[in-house]
């Protein structure tokens, strides 16, 4: 095989997937390929041999991120390459043009002898009442995601054989095939690249050595965390490949709002009513705290609705600092007035006629 036959074949087409299928789709299509033409289901037919590893091949490109950017990119723009421009490589002798190194991972990123490629992060959500985020709290996050195979443990080999070097490449995943002149770089074609041959494939990942799992993990929430923060759980994510380590999982958490309490940094905010006579004559009042112990404030004579008092040590831990809680009084006015609080107001009222609180606006108001 050349590589302008390499460029030129359909991956998406062998896998029976649109260009827009999703990793999901793509691990479906393959493994209900893979069963149908794997050799020891039709008694060793060449041709179901051959589909199968077009398959496995359309497969290993496919089902990884970066490989499969590569090869849209090269699907894209690869058609005008045809082994170099005159006089672009020397004169003299044969060269050998590496496709990976014009097209990255897609050639040298193989499991085996190609380079190692750690596995993707993946997206998970929690969801927290606000009390928990403020006090920290150890919680679980369900994922379905690919993971390594629990019946081969990842090798993609039946339980009890092991995958051996490939003796056509020696395991380095390449070959170099002569044309024209010139020696391309291209995927072994008895590994598929890999380095490394499955002789007796996993019958419960068909080689691939990663299956779709449901798993729970574990995550310690520290106190303090905002809604919408990100946590970074290490090694959580999809397996790598190539003996890499796995990515991480990226857990945004979602805090609901609390009926009472406010947040502003690591400080708890916290509106409390009062009556007109205690914000006038002053008096000494009972707020909650969010750690369920109640506080006492005193409220000087004379406070205006919309002050704001600190109780210090009351607010949030953040980083092993704690913040204050934030007291903003609002002075309740009654919606009806009876009897003897009515006199009452009417004699403040003939009393302090001659206070005008509008005053001076008045006066400001006037003036150009």
């Amino acid at each position: 095989m050349s590589a302008r036959d390499y460029l030129d074949k359909d991956f998406y087409a062998v896998l029976g997937v649109t260009k827009t299928a999703s990793a999901d789709e793509m691990m479906k299509a393959y493994r209900k390929l893979a069963r149908l033409f794997h050799p020891d289901a039709n008694g060793g037919d060449p041709e179901a041999e051959e589909r199968f590893k077009e398959i496995s091949e359309a497969y290993d490109v496919l089902s990884d991120d970066t490989k499969r950017g590569e090869y849209d990119e090269m699907r894209q723009y690869g058609g005008s390459f045809a082994g170099g421009q005159p006089g672009g490589f020397g004169a003299g002798g044969a060269t050998t043009v590496n496709l990976g190194d014009l097209f990255g991972g897609l050639f040298s990123g193989h499991p085996g002898a190609r380079r190692a490629t750690k596995g993707e992060d993946l997206p998970g959500r929690v969801s927290l009442s606000f009390r928990d985020a403020s006090s920290g709290v150890t919680t679980s996050v369900q994922l379905r995601a690919e993971a390594a195979c629990p019946t081969c443990g990842g090798t993609g080999a039946k339980p009890g054989t092991t995958p051996h070097t490939c003796s056509a490449c020696g395991g380095s995943g390449q070959t170099v095939r002569q044309q024209g002149g010139f020696g391309f770089a291209e995927p072994c074609r008895a590994c598929r690249g890999r380095g490394q041959v499955v002789d007796a494939p996993c019958g419960s990942c068909a080689g691939v050595g990663a299956t779709m799992q449901t798993r729970t993990i574990n995550v310690r929430v520290p106190s303090g965390i905002k809604d919408g923060a990100t946590l970074r759980v290490p090694g959580k994510g999809a397996p790598g490949r190539g003996g890499a380590p796995a990515g991480d999982l990226l857990v945004t958490v979602q805090v609901s709002a609390h009926p009472v309490f406010g947040r502003k940094g690591q400080h708890l905010t916290l509106t409390v009513p009062v009556t007109f006579v205690e914000a006038a004559l002053g008096a000494t009042i009972t707020v909650p705290t969010l750690d369920a112990e109640n506080v006492s404030l005193k409220v000087p004579a004379g406070t205006p609705s919309g002050r704001t008092f600190r109780v210090k040590g009351r607010g949030l831990e953040v980083k092993d600092k704690r913040g204050d809680l934030l007291v903003t009084v609002d002075v309740a006015v009654p919606l009806r007035v009876d009897g003897r609080a009515r006199k009452a107001l009417d004699d403040y009222a003939e009393a302090t006629a001659s206070d005008d609180p509008r005053a001076d606006l008045i006066a400001l108001a006037g003036r150009e």
